[in-house]
């Protein structure tokens, strides 16, 4: 299969990558620098861009299987508008490329996600996160509008470790604290759903 993935020099993004690459799969790295890559560079083929850019979007889309976005703001607080205009971006590139497949990370906490979330968590979104989470949850919905045939991850606190292959999924789980889930154990579910038909227009929620 051909991949397409953006944000792949990121925390989520480059444990994607190197799923797919040991699965045997083509891999297209849609990256702002393409030093990021490291060694991994010489494995992929390398897009540089700016994931906002239907035009630079496009030209790593075309010809690819299947999108997979683990675009993310890092450390920072700010949405600077990137998952609204990185979705319309990605949906409008996939079509124009004939793309129908979407792999899209959000985060638990978003959207219709939020109503599920405990006490505490709901204390974080609505102070801390509240402006990334608005702009998810926009970027969400288009996508959901999208016609493609799309699945929106929710992920709970995204933390590093290597995976563990037990957490728990489905399209809406209960929640206690604030519970974490390993970038790796995302990714490769993920990978999984970008492989399959079962999470096609669902929004699965990942947790340990």
């Amino acid at each position: 299969m051909k991949l397409f993935v953006l944000g792949a020099t990121g925390p989520t993004g480059r444990h994607v990558v190197d799923r797919a690459l040991r699965a045997g799969d083509s891999v297209t790295a849609f990256v702002r620098n393409p030093a990021a890559l490291g060694d991994l560079a010489e494995r992929v083929t390398v897009v540089t861009g700016d994931a906002t850019s239907p035009h630079d979007v496009l030209a790593g889309a075309t010809g690819q299987d299947v999108i997979v976005s683990g675009l993310g703001r890092g450390t920072s607080v700010r949405a600077d508008e990137l998952f609204t205009r990185s979705s319309t971006a990605v949906i409008d590139a996939a079509k124009d490329a004939g793309v129908s497949r979407l792999v899209w990370l959000s985060s638990f906490g978003v959207g219709h996600t939020f109503g599920w979330a405990s006490t505490t968590q709901k204390a974080i979104y609505r102070t801390l996160l509240r402006s990334i989470y608005a702009d998810k949850e926009i970027a969400d919905e288009r996508i959901r509008s999208s016609g493609l045939d799309w699945t929106v991850v929710y992920p709970t606190r995204l933390v590093d470790g290597p995976a563990r292959g037990t957490y728990s999924t489905g399209d809406r789980l209960p929640m206690k604290g604030n519970p974490a889930i390993s970038r790796a154990d995302v990714a490769a579910f993920m990978y999984q759903a970008a492989h399959g038909n079962e999470w096609i227009h669902r929004s699965p929620v990942i947790t340990d």
